[in-house]
């Protein structure tokens, strides 16, 4: 399994229960998995907990083989040398892009490598001009995000992750702020991806994101409540609280 979430517990002070009540699921390398719930059902919450971006207290997440654990239950020091690791097989896509604006798509791409893996800059240029010619954009390397419309800073930013070869994938609503056309546009380009063979994990309120994916895990009050093909969970909710989002939706 590339990302494996097992028992994950987090609990903020001052809440009255954990916002992620015992979490579990695990994705096959190369799936193309929608997290759905309302809001409140510890998506967002896992997603961060995944990229290290805030802490657990207990629980387990594997991804690709390195085991990030609850600050409950290892010391301050194996969990710092288990997130460096993990973060090297990640990618986290912004619902808001964050491309630096003084910055051509071109250049977006090739600051991470070159900086943080101190890659010369003849390699980091070509792997990120063939993502982004391999994303549509080949007409674009050279404008700057103010000059490019959201589908396609979204790709820039999709192709910024990609250049760092991550080997699992994160999205935070990726189409919330687009129209139905560009929402199209960015499902097409999460099918691309997948065709490389990365495992993509995309939070979503977007019912046409949901159905176009491969697995769709529902979530309620920190927990996984069903899983499965989107033309099954979708189609027919085994779960209440399923049938009563799919029905927010459509209202």
């Amino acid at each position: 399994m590339t990302l494996t979430v097992t028992k994950l517990v987090r609990q903020y002070p001052g809440n009255p229960r954990p916002t992620l009540d015992g979490m579990s699921f695990d994705l096959p390398a190369g799936t193309l998995t929608a997290l759905l719930g309302r809001s409140g059902a510890g998506k967002s919450t896992m997603l961060r907990c995944v990229m290290g971006l805030e802490p657990f207290e207990r629980g387990a997440i594997d991804i690709d083989g390195v085991v990030v654990r609850g600050t409950l239950e290892c010391s301050p020091a194996e969990r710092k040398a288990a997130l460096a690791a993990a973060r090297e097989k990640l990618g986290l896509v912004f619902q808001s892009h964050e491309l630096f604006p003084h910055l051509t798509a071109l250049d977006n791409c090739t600051l991470a490598p070159m900086h943080v893996r101190k890659e010369a800059r003849a390699s980091a240029e070509k792997r990120a001009r063939e993502l982004l010619v391999q994303l549509g954009l080949e007409q674009r390397l050279d404008a700057f995000p103010e000059q490019l419309s959201g589908g396609q800073r979204q790709r820039v930013a999709i192709a910024r992750a990609l250049v760092m070869e991550p080997r699992v994938l994160l999205y935070d609503e990726p189409t919330s702020a687009l129209d139905p056309s560009m929402k199209n546009e960015v499902v097409q380009v999460l099918k691309a991806v997948d065709a490389r063979g990365v495992t993509q994990v995309v939070v979503t309120h977007d019912l046409q994101l949901a159905k176009a994916v491969e697995y769709v895990c529902v979530l309620d009050h920190g927990q996984v409540i069903e899983s499965g093909a989107p033309g099954e969970v979708l189609a027919n909710p085994a779960h209440e609280s399923t049938r009563a989002l799919l029905a927010a939706w459509h209202a």
